[in-house]
């Protein structure tokens, strides 16, 4: 390890090498879980060789005060739409220049005809854009850059692969779009200084492609207005902010500087164009300027990629967590919108000759492609948890207006929930997800138009598969669909779905034997169940270190996944490959607020419960114990992003219990979490923690730094530079006083990283650090 946090200081985290603030990468693609268990959306990152990354102990000196801030005039102009800005070609040879020895490949989207494929595959030590047959070898890297790619979709005429990438790899995105031969590369979106974009769905005919843009509520400069509701910003403009929010002196503000509309409703705004000829809304007379501060919040745009018509804006939100566009009808006439904070997402039908919502429907967390349109769009099918405690299919008849005539359950499972939901491009056929127990079970089932039943699906037809995870299901021609799979013995890889009855792996996903370095294999989890001290049934996934005997106890670390709504999978994890190579076993539990357990476990840590939540913990490390395998005296715990809240709220509230903890990206003070979020993030996680202001002594009271001087052991704590969603305050702010009370207190930092850690040579040098600490801490 490198040198301690003695050094850290009392501002904010230098968010950038020149002390400005970047741009970074919007909410994530992935839904619940991390599929490669390496606190990065599913891109492994194993070269075998040293680490090499740019790291950094110790935080340098808080920004100046409004450095990084875009001047007022560079702000209006980002509450217009977004332009396209034209780039360099940035398309690489077939292979990269330095290639891991085992990589991951994830997120497909075929061309039209299913034999090409788009992809995500970080064997270039980065999750970069490639491309290539589904069932061939010669594939090509169509960007280069450094920056990480996070969704790829093709378009339904084959012309233009659109994806978004994290400048930086932090957490603001943009969106892109190039040539399937990697020419005319350019962005959509998400260009504009401080704000991010994200892609929703294609037109069926190829025409536009949906894109959300978020920017920001107001410069530095504007926060006292924000404060002050009655005051007068430069310019003549009122502030207005919603009720009972307090004002913000974080790197973000609460979204608020936009007229208010009622909580939580969409805002229709009239197009931007008069040539859009898929869109009946955008022939009605001249375009119509938005109000005053509509850029605000959340916007979804319909943009063409060849730049000949102007976007068409079929929404906004202000005061959003989220708003995306799942589909849209093939005549245009009907758009299915998804929006709503974390616990309260719902499923919205526009129609777009008078935006009008004709359909709000509560639908689950989790992955955001929610549902779709029969061809004719006189069905709706939606996965959604309505009034349930498991998500199943849904679906409606649909009157010619886009009204719901009446909604059935279409598939159900008992104790799952469906998780993924795909269809062929016919949409007459779909593929099922459902989760069970953690693992993945696959099934085709076929769509039956409306009768005097409603919609229904055909008998389901079973799909085995060679690994236990699928974390995307897409469209990959006629008759055709092409899943992501991960699994606890390989990579993430692309495989396509043949004839409906077996799975193929492509040619250019990772090989098995490729997981992990010669001479050990991947350890197999195995399940377990407990009972917390209030009766709640919890459940997770035990790992034994290679060599130990059944009745050997063995020092142990509680792993906590972030969320808190995902859930432990039995996926490959090099972080778990590299603790269990130092003798140290691993167990993966899912407290409660977790995802796959049902709506009331989901939502069992709301309020007070998050003191049970902490409990969990403390309950689960005595059950290591009891089950026989953990040594009671070389306990420690480690988690990411709630993980790491969790794991320093476990070392306060339990300081006997664990030798040592590791919090990465966690949060530690509820108050500057919220001070120093991003807006969007700020508006789900009210709902989820609890209101900064109403709440506010019970968030103080959730909060590890009102325990801090209860701390008793070591704590390392590891941060990327760039992250927004979690800044860097909350691991500093931890240190900081564990350090004056006396502990030792260290703090990794890693360069160009996030919330997400995306590349390589960081993500190696952070499972080593870790397991270093925890082999010392455990074992020494």
């Amino acid at each position: 390890m490198a040198s301690d946090a003695r050094n850290l200081t009392d501002g904010r985290a230098a968010y950038g090498r020149d002390g400005t603030h970047p741009p970074q990468a919007s909410p994530g693609p992935y839904g619940p879980g991390d599929p490669d268990g390496a606190y990065g959306p599913q891109g492994p990152d194993d070269g075998y060789g040293p680490g090499t990354a740019a790291v950094e102990q110790l935080t340098a000196p808080p920004p100046a005060p409004g450095a990084g801030a875009a001047p007022p005039e560079e702000r209006a102009s980002a509450l217009a739409a977004p332009a396209p800005v034209p780039l360099p070609d940035a398309s690489g040879p077939r292979d990269a220049t330095t290639r891991l020895i085992a990589h991951g490949c994830w997120y497909p989207s075929a061309d039209p005809s299913g034999t090409q494929v788009a992809f995500i595959c970080d064997r270039g030590g980065v999750p970069q854009l490639w491309a290539g047959p589904l069932d061939g070898g010669d594939v090509r890297l169509l960007d280069s850059g450094p920056d990480p790619v996070r969704e790829v979709s093709w378009s339904p005429d084959g012309r233009w692969i659109a994806y978004t990438t994290a400048p930086g790899g932090g957490e603001h995105s943009r969106v892109l779009c190039v040539r399937p031969d990697g020419t005319d590369r350019h962005i959509l979106a998400g260009a504009e200084p401080g704000s991010s974009a994200y892609l929703g769905c294609w037109a069926h005919d190829g025409s536009a492609v949906a894109v959300t843009v978020a920017v920001p509520t107001a410069a530095p400069g504007l926060r006292d207005v924000l404060a002050d509701p009655g005051a007068e910003e430069p310019g003549g403009r009122v502030g207005r902010r919603p009720a009972g929010w307090s004002g913000r002196d974080g790197d973000a503000v609460l979204l608020g500087a936009a007229p208010l509309t009622d909580a939580g409703a969409v805002t229709p705004l009239s197009p931007l164009a008069t040539d859009v000829t898929a869109f009946p809304a955008a022939r009605q007379g001249p375009p119509a300027a938005p109000p005053a501060g509509s850029g605000d919040g959340l916007s979804a745009y319909l943009i063409d990629p060849d730049g000949a018509a102007a976007p068409v804006l079929l929404a906004t939100e202000t005061d959003a967590a989220t708003l995306r566009v799942c589909d849209i009808s093939r005549d245009g006439a009907l758009a299915l919108l998804r929006r709503g904070p974390r616990g309260r997402r719902e499923a919205v039908v526009l129609r777009t000759s008078d935006l009008t919502t004709t359909c709000v429907m509560p639908v689950a967390d989790g992955d955001p492609w929610i549902g779709r349109f029969s061809p004719r769009a006189d069905a709706l099918w939606l996965r959604s948890d309505a009034h349930r405690e498991f998500a199943a299919l849904l679906a409606a008849e649909l009157a010619p207006d886009g009204h719901p005539r009446g909604w059935t359950v279409a598939s159900e499972r008992e104790g799952s929930e469906l998780e993924l939901l795909g269809f062929a491009l016919d949409g007459r056929t779909a593929v099922l997800a459902w989760n069970v127990r953690g693992a993945s079970e696959v099934e085709v089932v076929d769509t039956v138009p409306h009768g005097t039943d409603g919609a229904a699906v055909g008998p389901p037809r079973p799909v085995p598969l060679p690994h236990e995870v699928v974390t995307r299901v897409t469209a990959a021609g006629a008759g055709r669909m092409a899943l992501a799979l991960s699994g606890s013995q390989r990579r993430p890889g692309v495989w396509w779905l043949h004839e409906g009855v077996s799975v193929l792996r492509t040619p250019w996903s990772s090989r098995d034997e490729d997981a992990v370095p010669p001479g050990r294999p991947p350890v197999r989890p195995v399940a377990l169940g407990l009972t917390a001290r209030d009766g709640l049934s919890l459940h997770g996934w035990y790992y034994r270190a290679p060599g130990r005997g059944p009745g050997e106890p063995a020092p142990c670390v509680i792993h906590l996944h972030g969320g808190p709504e995902e859930q432990e999978r039995p996926v490959l994890n090099p972080l778990y490959h590299e603790i269990l190579g130092r003798g140290l076993d691993i167990f993966a539990p899912d407290v409660r607020g977790s995802s796959g357990h049902g709506r009331s476990f989901v939502d069992a840590d709301l309020g007070t419960g998050r003191f049970a939540a902490i409990e969990d913990v403390a309950d689960c490390a005595a059950h290591a114990v009891l089950a026989g395998p953990a040594d009671p005296a070389r306990l420690a715990v480690m988690g990411r992003s709630y993980g790491g809240y969790l794991t320093f709220a476990s070392l306060v509230w339990h300081p006997e219990l664990f030798r040592t903890g590791v919090a990465v990206c966690g949060m530690s003070d509820f108050a500057t979490f919220f001070e120093g979020t991003e807006p969007w993030i700020a508006q789900s996680a009210a709902h989820k923690y609890g209101h900064p202001q109403r709440d506010r002594a019970l968030l103080r009271s959730l909060s590890p730094m009102s325990r801090v001087d209860a701390l008793r052991v070591p704590v390392l704590a590891v941060h990327g530079e760039h992250d927004t969603n979690v800044p860097p305050r909350e691991s500093e702010q931890f240190l900081r006083a564990a350090r004056e009370r006396g502990h030792d207190a260290q703090l990794l930092t890693l360069r160009d990283e996030g919330h997400d850690f995306l590349r390589a040579d960081n993500r190696r040098l952070f499972r080593r650090a870790a397991a270093d600490w925890l082999e010392r801490h455990l074992t020494g």
